[in-house]
C-alpha cells in the first residue's frame, strides 16, 4: 500500500542552481559530432 501526502513548501531563502555555472563552461559547435567515427566502428565491431 501506498500513503499519498502532499509536499509541503519549499523553504524560502534557498537558492536555485539552475545557470549556477553560467559562462564557465564552453562546448563546441560540434559537441553531438565529436567522436563519431569510433563510436560507428565500435558499432561495426571494430575496435580503435
Amino acid at each position: 500500500m501506498v500513503k499519498v501526502i502532499p509536499l509541503g513548501k519549499a523553504e524560502t531563502g534557498t537558492a536555485s542552481r539552475i545557470g549556477f555555472m553560467a559562462g564557465e563552461i564552453a562546448v563546441p559547435d560540434d559537441f553531438d559530432q565529436m567522436g563519431g567515427d569510433e563510436i560507428a566502428a565500435m558499432f561495426a565491431g571494430k575496435s580503435a
